[in-house]
């Protein structure tokens, strides 16, 4: 009885990982929320190169009429990675960075 007490336990410990991991693949930089939190808006166009937000900042990106809001949330007090990374399918971000400063709040 206690060892199929412990395997459905940790299965269900996994299967939870798992579709977590599904949901946001790069929990590392944070994670996707709804428009309604961002708490500010910038548009990406052909000549956008870069984009500086700071940890712990919720930004709606729009591009090309399609929008997605992601708040920052990074492992490190500072990280740059392709915004393409945490972009939904279908949204083409082309080469644009994303350089994210250390949270003001924890700033000497």
């Amino acid at each position: 009885m206690f060892n199929a007490l412990r395997t459905t336990i940790i299965a269900a410990a996994f299967l939870t990982g798992a579709a977590h991991a599904s949901v946001n693949p790069h929990p590392q930089f944070g994670m996707a929320t709804s428009n309604d939190n961002a708490d500010r808006q910038v548009t990406i166009n052909a000549n956008t190169k870069s984009v500086n937000v700071n940890n712990g900042d919720t930004v709606a990106f729009n591009v090309n009429g399609k929008t997605f809001t992601w708040h920052f949330d990074t492992l490190h007090a500072e990280e740059a990675f392709s915004l393409a990374k945490i972009a939904p399918a279908g949204i083409d971000l082309g080469n644009v960075t994303v350089y994210v400063g250390s949270n003001p709040l924890y700033r000497g």
